[in-house]
């Protein structure tokens, strides 16, 4: 298993939580939807434009060069700008990304629970996130206490609850 650390997301991360979004965008084997593409789907660059706002908090997966491997980070949407895993106002929604060769390697589920530490002390009582139906994360996302909410033709809402 490869070594990494967490580290707290800072505003300069903006641009790699960027790449982070493509790589969600991207998951399945052989996607290659470019940056621009899937940025300039108002869905993907709503976790992304104007980062770091005063409620947005995040975590950064770092090699032991310090290089960035992967990023968590949660955002609050409200119901008249709703994000593609809109739960309820007051609900942050979490975006996650790993580079490919860094993935099935603990880094998602490390970046997830520091994640999810951070929103408990903020005071958030749930954290939502927006799934493909197929991305086998959904099965990393249940055994770390989300479940379903909501579904529709190709995507699932899920939901965990802190306290």
């Amino acid at each position: 298993m490869a070594e990494f650390t967490i580290r707290p997301a800072a505003p300069a991360d903006g641009g790699f939580l960027a790449d982070m979004v493509v790589e969600a965008a991207n998951w399945r084997a052989g996607a290659s939807r470019p940056r621009p593409v899937v940025l300039a789907d108002a869905r993907h660059a709503a976790y992304v434009s104007g980062w770091q706002r005063p409620a947005d908090r995040g975590v950064v997966a770092v090699d032991a060069d310090d290089r960035p491997v992967g990023a968590a980070w949660y955002r609050l949407f409200g119901a008249d700008r709703p994000s593609m895993g809109f739960v309820a106002t007051g609900v942050p929604e979490l975006v996650i990304g790993v580079r490919p060769m860094w993935r099935a390697q603990g880094v998602g589920r490390a970046l997830l629970r520091a994640l999810a530490d951070d929103a408990r002390t903020d005071g958030y009582a749930r954290l939502a996130l927006s799934v493909d139906h197929d991305n086998f994360a959904r099965d990393l996302y249940r055994s770390e206490g989300f479940a379903v909410v909501a579904a529709d033709a190709g995507r699932v809402t899920m939901v965990r609850r802190l306290r």
